[in-house]
Protein backbone atom coordinates (compact mmCIF):
# COMPACT_ATOMS: atom_id res chain seq x y z
CA UNK A 1 0.00 0.00 0.00
CA UNK A 2 2.68 2.70 0.86
CA UNK A 3 4.53 1.65 -2.16
CA UNK A 4 1.41 2.33 -4.43
CA UNK A 5 1.09 5.43 -2.47
CA UNK A 6 4.59 6.59 -2.57
CA UNK A 7 4.69 5.42 -6.75
CA UNK A 8 1.25 7.39 -7.35
CA UNK A 9 2.94 10.35 -5.58
CA UNK A 10 6.24 10.43 -7.52
CA UNK A 11 3.91 10.38 -10.53
CA UNK A 12 2.13 13.48 -9.95
CA UNK A 13 5.21 14.86 -8.91
CA UNK A 14 6.66 14.12 -12.56
CA UNK A 15 3.46 15.23 -14.11
CA UNK A 16 4.68 18.79 -12.61
CA UNK A 17 8.11 18.97 -15.19
CA UNK A 18 5.26 18.47 -17.85
CA UNK A 19 3.94 22.19 -17.09
CA UNK A 20 6.59 23.67 -15.86
CA UNK A 21 9.96 21.94 -17.21
CA UNK A 22 12.45 23.14 -14.81
CA UNK A 23 16.23 22.98 -15.23
CA UNK A 24 17.05 20.66 -12.60
CA UNK A 25 20.76 19.48 -11.06
CA UNK A 26 21.63 16.37 -9.23
CA UNK A 27 24.37 14.32 -8.21
CA UNK A 28 25.10 10.18 -8.57
CA UNK A 29 27.62 8.27 -6.88
CA UNK A 30 28.47 5.02 -7.52
CA UNK A 31 30.45 3.30 -4.48
CA UNK A 32 32.28 0.94 -5.60
CA UNK A 33 34.31 -2.07 -3.73
CA UNK A 34 35.72 -4.95 -4.69
CA UNK A 35 34.33 -5.08 -7.99
CA UNK A 36 31.04 -4.52 -6.55
CA UNK A 37 28.68 -1.52 -6.88
CA UNK A 38 25.93 -0.62 -4.71
CA UNK A 39 22.77 0.25 -6.43
CA UNK A 40 19.13 1.15 -4.76
CA UNK A 41 15.78 0.54 -5.60
CA UNK A 42 13.68 3.53 -4.93
CA UNK A 43 10.09 2.50 -3.09
CA UNK A 44 8.28 5.05 -5.88
CA UNK A 45 10.40 4.22 -9.09
CA UNK A 46 11.12 1.21 -10.94
CA UNK A 47 14.69 -0.41 -11.39
CA UNK A 48 17.95 -0.24 -10.03
CA UNK A 49 20.01 3.22 -9.43
CA UNK A 50 23.28 4.56 -8.84
CA UNK A 51 22.61 6.43 -5.21
CA UNK A 52 22.53 10.12 -5.79
CA UNK A 53 19.32 12.76 -5.71
CA UNK A 54 19.10 16.53 -6.07
CA UNK A 55 21.46 19.29 -4.95
CA UNK A 56 19.77 22.02 -2.42
CA UNK A 57 19.81 25.48 -2.79
CA UNK A 58 23.78 26.99 -1.95
CA UNK A 59 25.37 23.26 -1.74
CA UNK A 60 27.67 21.85 -3.60
CA UNK A 61 27.58 19.25 -5.74
CA UNK A 62 30.17 17.41 -3.32
CA UNK A 63 28.14 18.36 -0.28
CA UNK A 64 25.10 16.87 -2.07
CA UNK A 65 26.84 13.57 -2.99
CA UNK A 66 27.97 13.63 0.54
CA UNK A 67 24.54 14.00 2.37
CA UNK A 68 22.60 11.95 -0.65
CA UNK A 69 25.42 8.85 0.56
CA UNK A 70 24.60 9.28 4.23
CA UNK A 71 20.60 9.29 3.61
CA UNK A 72 19.92 7.04 0.68
CA UNK A 73 22.25 4.07 2.01
CA UNK A 74 24.10 4.83 5.31
CA UNK A 75 27.17 5.62 3.75
CA UNK A 76 30.17 8.31 5.19
CA UNK A 77 32.11 8.66 2.04
CA UNK A 78 36.01 9.78 1.42
CA UNK A 79 37.66 10.77 -1.30
CA UNK A 80 35.53 12.07 -4.17
CA UNK A 81 36.87 11.51 -8.04
CA UNK A 82 34.35 13.62 -10.38
CA UNK A 83 33.76 11.36 -13.42
CA UNK A 84 31.52 13.78 -15.49
CA UNK A 85 28.25 15.99 -16.15
CA UNK A 86 25.65 14.75 -17.74
CA UNK A 87 21.73 15.73 -19.25
CA UNK A 88 18.89 13.90 -19.12
CA UNK A 89 15.88 14.95 -21.00
CA UNK A 90 13.92 12.19 -20.24
CA UNK A 91 9.83 12.42 -18.34
CA UNK A 92 9.82 16.33 -19.55
CA UNK A 93 12.97 17.45 -17.62
CA UNK A 94 16.01 19.10 -18.20
CA UNK A 95 18.22 17.15 -15.69
CA UNK A 96 21.97 17.25 -15.18
CA UNK A 97 23.62 15.31 -13.66
CA UNK A 98 26.97 15.46 -11.52
CA UNK A 99 28.74 11.65 -11.63
CA UNK A 100 31.12 10.95 -8.83
CA UNK A 101 32.97 7.31 -8.19
CA UNK A 102 34.50 7.11 -4.27
CA UNK A 103 36.38 3.75 -3.22
CA UNK A 104 36.93 4.77 0.45
CA UNK A 105 33.46 4.33 2.23
CA UNK A 106 31.78 2.75 5.50
CA UNK A 107 28.36 1.71 4.94
CA UNK A 108 26.34 2.30 8.60
CA UNK A 109 22.39 0.36 7.60
CA UNK A 110 19.41 2.46 7.65
CA UNK A 111 16.19 2.51 6.69
CA UNK A 112 14.69 5.19 4.80
CA UNK A 113 10.92 5.65 3.41
CA UNK A 114 12.16 6.10 -0.03
CA UNK A 115 14.92 3.25 -0.37
CA UNK A 116 13.13 -0.19 -0.50
CA UNK A 117 16.61 -1.73 -1.32
CA UNK A 118 20.17 -1.46 -1.01
CA UNK A 119 22.68 -3.72 -2.83
CA UNK A 120 26.03 -4.57 -3.81
CA UNK A 121 26.06 -5.94 -7.77
CA UNK A 122 29.23 -7.44 -9.35
CA UNK A 123 29.59 -4.81 -11.52
CA UNK A 124 29.43 -7.53 -14.80
CA UNK A 125 26.51 -8.86 -13.36
CA UNK A 126 23.99 -5.93 -13.30
CA UNK A 127 20.46 -6.36 -12.68
CA UNK A 128 18.08 -6.90 -15.55
CA UNK A 129 16.08 -4.04 -14.59
CA UNK A 130 18.80 -1.36 -13.79
CA UNK A 131 17.53 2.29 -15.36
CA UNK A 132 19.70 2.46 -18.52
CA UNK A 133 21.36 5.58 -18.21
CA UNK A 134 22.93 4.19 -14.85
CA UNK A 135 23.98 0.86 -16.66
CA UNK A 136 25.99 3.25 -19.04
CA UNK A 137 27.96 4.86 -16.50
CA UNK A 138 29.25 1.87 -15.23
CA UNK A 139 29.67 0.40 -18.18
CA UNK A 140 31.74 3.43 -19.22
CA UNK A 141 33.53 2.99 -15.93
CA UNK A 142 34.96 -0.30 -16.39
CA UNK A 143 35.66 0.63 -19.97
CA UNK A 144 38.10 3.71 -18.63
CA UNK A 145 35.70 6.02 -20.74
CA UNK A 146 34.94 7.80 -17.81
CA UNK A 147 37.54 10.07 -16.85
CA UNK A 148 35.63 14.00 -16.83
CA UNK A 149 32.74 13.34 -19.41
CA UNK A 150 30.24 15.67 -20.83
CA UNK A 151 27.16 13.85 -22.04
CA UNK A 152 23.97 12.27 -22.35
CA UNK A 153 22.66 10.13 -19.19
Amino acid sequence: MKRTFLHLLYKIYSLQFFFTRPVTLGVRVMLIRDRQVLLVKHTYQNGWLIPGGGIKRKETPEQAARRECREEVGAEVGALQLIGLYTNYVEHRSDHIVLFVCHDFSIHPKTDFEIERAEFFDMDDLPDDMMEGNRKRIDEFLDGNSNHQIGYW
